[in-house]
């Protein structure tokens, strides 16, 4: 047996080497006993992305857990990971999603979704961990049964975005051949919301690219919105969880200046109350536009479990993190690239605005642009990141700078004033650190790279 490991986001490996018939028995083997220890019901939900094997797969964990007296739901076709979490409160059962996200074509992995509709906390994934070679009894028979989870989404999806207004929206989706496609163009078509459109059918090799929102693998559809005046971009990573903006300009929108505005909106337009929950790698952005609303910042690890479970106690106006995924107050803690993409539509609709014209306005209320960079550092082994981490923790200045307060509830977070900050952490997969850089002018960003040696 491989080393089976649960990250932020469930295990995920190269499928046919380490994402094995033998290892998918194992890990849905331990989810079983999880169930089975902590639920009365033994009912689960599958359900999978566009990715090589992920149905046959799917089909596998399905008759596993049938055979050990499940009743399992299989979803009858690809399904975005946020819509089959929202199954998951909608009918108060846990999930097992198969899907590698954004990562490469050649990757498969298990997602395990409780019952609250988020990413597992590290207590769970501790606890699968420990099953790990659990073997469930087959003394009784369960059911599978096919089913389809867009209806009940897309009826919770009306009670939070107001569909009418984006009639005149100008929009260009790319499908990314994500598992997106029937769904995020379904809800425009139910709605007579008119669009443009590409890459639009499931292909395990995501178009020779990679199943990421991010410039690098959206330049068709940068290229078409700068073909198309006053048109907005639109996509979503693999599984759908994850979103790419781009603006009416043909410019990328960083994920840090969509939950900003957003917060925003949702604060002043939709008179929501709450705090909002940002990962401590987001940006400062967050911070000063929060401060400038009345709203209490909330800050957690990276990651989006962390998030999902500050939000599950804290109840915020929004939350999210650096990396593309969010989720609002009324929703399912767990992010949803569906539910940004509309909800950044709304908010130009209800404006009147462009995009580029909200993050202006961003800008403005914050009194402040930010410009990030990162450098990541490979290294030798774990030990050698440790030593790293403590010497950076006694740093008391930058170059001219002085350190004015540092955090270390993931790596080190160094705080340079009210405007800079420098976080040093360790990459969850590899053995490297990775330094970000944030600051409110390219000169000072620039000097802070140049003065930061470790």
């Amino acid at each position: 047996m491989a080393e089976i490991k649960f990250g932020t986001d469930g295990w995920r490996a190269v499928t046919g080497k380490d994402f094995t018939k033998e290892n998918v028995e194992i890990v849905t083997n331990a989810i079983g006993k999880y169930i089975c220890d902590n639920y009365e019901k033994k009912e689960i939900l599958i359900g999978y992305d566009p990715r090589n094997m992920a149905l046959e797969y799917a089909k596998l964990s399905a008759n596993i857990l049938s055979n050990a007296g499940f009743k399992v739901l299989l979803s009858k076709r690809v399904v975005p990971t946020p819509v089959l979490a929202y199954g998951c409160k909608k009918h108060n059962v846990s999930a097992v999603m198969f899907t590698a996200s954004h990562n490469p074509p050649e990757y498969l992995g298990m997602k395990f979704i409780p019952d609250y509709a988020g990413p597992a906390t590290s207590e769970i994934t501790n606890e699968l961990t420990s099953n790990l070679g659990i073997v469930l009894d087959k003394n009784s028979k369960g059911s599978i049964t096919e089913y389809d989870f867009f209806d009940e989404y897309f009826k919770h999806i009306k009670t939070l975005i107001d569909l009418e207004k984006l009639k005149n929206s100008k929009i260009i989706f790319d499908g990314l051949y994500s598992a997106t496609i029937g769904y995020f163009d379904k809800i425009l078509d139910e709605y007579n919301i008119p669009y443009k459109s590409l890459n639009m059918h499931h292909d395990k090799n995501f178009g020779g690219g990679m199943p990421e929102p991010k410039p690098k693998y959206m330049q068709d559809l940068i290229s078409m919105i700068k073909g198309n005046k006053g048109f907005v971009g639109l996509a979503n990573d693999g599984d759908g969880d994850r979103f790419g903006i781009v603006n009416e300009l043909g410019e990328y929108v960083s994920p840090n200046e969509i939950i900003a505005i957003l917060l925003m909106y949702l604060k002043q337009n939709k008179k929501m109350n709450g705090t909002v929950v940002k990962t401590v790698g987001a940006s400062l952005l967050l911070d000063k536009v929060a401060e400038k609303l009345g709203v209490e910042v909330i800050e957690t690890p990276v990651g989006f479990k962390h998030v999902g479970e500050a939000m599950r106690k804290y109840n915020p106006i929004i939350g999210g993190e650096e990396s593309g995924g969010l989720s609002i107050q009324g929703h399912i803690p767990e992010k949803d690239g569906l539910l940004a993409n509309l909800l950044i539509l709304e908010a130009m609709a209800d404006s009147g605005k462009a995009l580029y014209e909200l993050q202006e306005e961003i800008y403005e209320l914050a009194e402040n642009k930010f410009y990030n960079d990162r450098i990541d550092l490979k290294l030798d082994n774990q030990d050698e990141i440790a030593q790293i981490l403590e010497k950076v923790k006694s740093f008391k200045t930058i170059g001219k700078y002085n350190i004015t307060s540092i955090d270390t509830k993931d790596g080190v977070k160094m705080m340079l004033g009210h405007k800079t900050k420098i976080l040093v952490r360790p990459s969850g997969t590899e053995p490297l650190l990775r330094i970000y850089f944030e600051t409110n002018s390219e000169e000072k960003l620039e000097y802070l790279k140049g003065e930061f040696i470790v």
